[in-house]
């Protein structure tokens, strides 16, 4: 009896954790990630959002964050290496580059493995979006996307090769 007891008690708490569970899904999966790419030669990471916290990281030109939080002139990101600061909102552009984070993408001419390499990007490595990243793009080549290296050679490259998208 007290075994049965328990399992009538049980659903209520069960039915409650997944209602709440799903209020939260549509906006976790409606939300996607925000990257932007620094706009200064020298960007500085802070430990709090204002200049007069502790700097924790200068980091270059192009190099793709993760917006996690934005807040009145301040931007909490991300950056590929997992790594949390705080950015000045005006040290940030819209101008899109990701990040190579395997220890080798190879680019290609078209989204498919078995095109014909361009050339081969090592861990690290900053890549210009040679195109912007739409619903068409994703439908047409799905897992790829179109990027261009600085010495202008552009191809594909696969998306879980690298950070910034």
């Amino acid at each position: 009896m007290a075994h049965r007891a328990f399992a009538l008690l049980r659903r209520p708490l069960v039915g409650a954790i997944a209602a709440l569970l799903l209020a939260a899904m549509p906006w976790r999966l409606a939300a996607a990630a925000e990257f932007r790419a620094t706009a200064d030669a020298a960007s500085i990471l802070y430990d709090a959002p204002s200049a007069k916290a502790k700097p924790t990281f200068v980091i270059g030109r192009d190099t793709p964050l993760e917006v996690v939080v934005p807040l009145q002139g301040w931007v909490k990101v991300r950056d590929s290496a997992g790594t949390i600061g705080w950015i000045e909102q005006k040290a940030l552009t819209d101008r899109r580059s990701v990040v190579v984070r395997s220890s080798v993408a190879e680019v290609l001419v078209g989204p498919d493995p078995a095109a014909a390499m361009v050339f081969r990007a090592e861990h690290g490595v900053l890549l210009e979006l040679a195109e912007p990243v739409t619903t068409a793009a994703a439908t047409a080549s799905p897992g790829w996307v179109k990027v261009r290296h600085r010495d202008g050679q552009t191809g594909f490259v696969r998306i879980a090769q690298i950070f910034g998208l």
